[in-house]
């Protein structure tokens, strides 16, 4: 199974309603060589190879390189917004839902490390169009974990001076994650997902967070 496939945390790959078969294989070949290589420094003609597949294949299912990074970029942003949106509406206080947010969206981000590090790290290499759809989504992964932040100040359970930065932190923290996560470490995405929900509540000052 190739790293652009690989389910370290168990989670369903976000590729499988991409279809025909063909355009899911230069997808995930495409993932692989901007995770390797960088997106400036990856060829068409490498993601065909990759995919086994001649460069004019290509062509007909992506009119260019962007077009595929644009379709990974959106692709993964949707599914990491859903990830976060339901664990954000899973119920209880702002604690519990802030906890669980946190958990589900580093759990996403080590499990599906090698898409993630394209989907967040490549940004700048998209056109100005691409990049403000992109932009978008995830502004709303912002506003979804601004407005946790946000109920438990008004509810008395967080103690955040500034809550539009300490949001910024908290999305940072999950997403780098991607970075760094390796399968074969000795952590495992649930075990990375619990630790990160913990650091984030003493970082917003939780009523019966450990200190």
């Amino acid at each position: 199974m190739s790293t652009a496939e690989e389910t370290a945390g168990g989670e369903p790959q976000p590729w499988g309603a991409v279809t025909p078969d063909a355009a899911r294989r230069l997808l995930v070949a495409a993932v692989e060589a901007f995770a390797e290589r960088g997106y400036h420094a990856t060829t068409t003609r490498d993601i065909a190879g990759r995919a086994g597949m001649s460069p004019a294949a290509l062509y007909i299912h992506y009119r260019t390189k962007e077009e595929l990074l644009h379709r990974i970029s959106r692709i993964g942003h949707e599914k990491a917004l859903e990830v976060l949106r339901t664990a954000a509406g899973s119920g209880g206080t702002a604690t519990e839902r802030l906890a669980e947010a946190v958990r589900s969206f580093v759990r996403w981000h080590a499990g599906q490390h090698t898409v993630a590090r394209v989907v967040q790290y490549e940004l700048d290499a998209l056109g100005p169009d691409a990049r403000a759809e992109i932009v978008a989504l995830r502004r709303r992964n912002d506003s979804t974990v601004r407005e946790i932040i946000e109920d438990g100040v008004a509810a008395g359970e967080f103690d955040v001076p500034d809550v539009k930065g300490t949001t910024l932190a908290v999305l940072s923290l999950c997403i780098d994650v991607a970075r760094w996560f390796n399968v074969n470490g000795p952590r495992t995405p649930d075990e990375v997902g619990a630790l990160y929900a913990d650091l984030v509540l003493r970082m917003v000052g939780a009523k019966g967070a450990q200190k």
